[in-house]
């Protein structure tokens, strides 16, 4: 039973997650602490590290999403999503502001704003499939054209200037809708999940990427286009990208290029490493990588909380990490499996010599 549960991938995200907790309960336990309080619009809302966990984390899980199918199918990551994002965020603004950075009335909806920077954020997805797909360049490598020169296109669609918005609905995406205390970006990653979950349960799409991330060669021969499956992964990657910039964004009601999304890439492949997915590629597991997404944000917040200078915060993190992510591998928990079942024979051998 033990080793069922040991060698279950989603045991170690869940596993890190209640360490975490528990350790909080233990050295500060204020962390649990849930207070209703006021915006600073006066609107009722939940505040507290959890909340805070619930609010960062959401992007950062629903960037997780695409991350893992990409990493399944290419056996490799894209390292250029905190600068896509810069783009697609610069590219709302830009269409909610119009050529006015200090616009009295919306020139466009927000919805539009935000189907054209989805266009925008999966066009850049695209571009970074066909190098991969077609011209068979490593993931990290082809993504990292867009990493180099994503934050400065976004400054140029804005002209380099920051354009603010001063209509309060455009912050309700990234903060809250009058009268709900939640807030708004975890309705949006639940929204997310509950679109990947019925896409993988209702189509072939996780089946046919674990099968050109396992067997490229393979999976043609049973009739799948490896080259479109590869190239449409960036593409849905785009599109989570697209959610996480309008959240960015709507926090602040405007967009600062050089820091917004600061090295979120690299929080995202973490929460697919310590989902349990194998980062070559293959099998995986989005309900496990969805849990590291918090987990992450959980030990950041707990690292804040615990005073940690936040220029020092990356190498304390890199440490817990590294721990989570060997402690995740398949090698180190066939290991501990192996372990458990000679501890359990030895003790029947024991039982049997008395």
């Amino acid at each position: 039973m033990i080793n069922k549960i040991v060698k279950n991938q989603i045991f170690i995200p869940i596993a890190a997650m209640l360490f975490l907790l528990l350790f909080n309960l233990v050295t500060d336990p204020t962390f649990f602490k849930i207070a209703m309080g006021q915006n600073s619009a006066g609107n009722p809302v939940l505040s507290g590290p959890l909340i805070t966990i619930l609010n960062n984390g959401s992007e950062l899980a629903i960037l997780a999403i695409g991350m893992t199918l990409v990493t399944a199918a290419s056996g490799g990551q894209d390292i250029s999503v905190g600068a896509a994002i810069a783009i697609a965020g610069s590219t709302i603004l830009r269409v909610l502001c119009g050529t006015n950075t200090r616009p009295d009335t919306l020139r466009t909806p927000i919805f539009v704003a935000f189907i054209i920077g989805c266009l925008v954020a999966m066009a850049f997805g695209a571009f970074n499939g066909v190098l991969v797909s077609i011209f068979k360049i490593q993931p990290m490598v082809a993504t990292l054209i867009l990493y180099t020169a994503g934050r400065s296109i976004a400054a140029w669609i804005n002209n380099n200037e920051l354009p603010i918005i001063s209509d309060p609905r455009f912050g309700y995406y990234g903060g809250f809708i009058p009268g709900i205390p939640i807030p708004t970006p975890f309705f949006i990653a639940a929204l997310c999940v509950v679109i990947i979950a019925l896409v993988l349960k209702f189509t072939n799409l996780g089946l046919y990427t674990q099968a050109v991330g396992i067997n490229e060669s393979s999976s043609r021969l049973n009739g799948i286009n490896p080259v479109f499956i590869k190239w449409l992964t960036f593409v849905i990657l785009g599109a989570c990208v697209a959610v996480a910039a309008l959240i960015k964004v709507s926090r602040l009601s405007s967009i600062n290029y050089s820091v917004i999304a600061k090295d979120i890439e690299m929080d995202a492949i973490l929460a697919v490493a310590l989902g349990g997915n194998a980062l070559g590629g293959g099998k995986f597991n989005m309900a496990a990588s969805i849990i590291g997404a918090f987990v992450i944000q959980t030990l950041t917040t707990t690292l804040f909380m615990h005073n940690v200078p936040s220029d020092a915060l990356p190498a304390y993190k890199a440490i817990v990490v590294i721990a989570l992510v060997v402690f995740s591998a398949p090698v180190f928990r066939d290991a501990v499996s192996k372990f458990m079942k000679n501890l359990k024979n030895g003790k029947k051998k024991e039982v049997a010599n008395v």
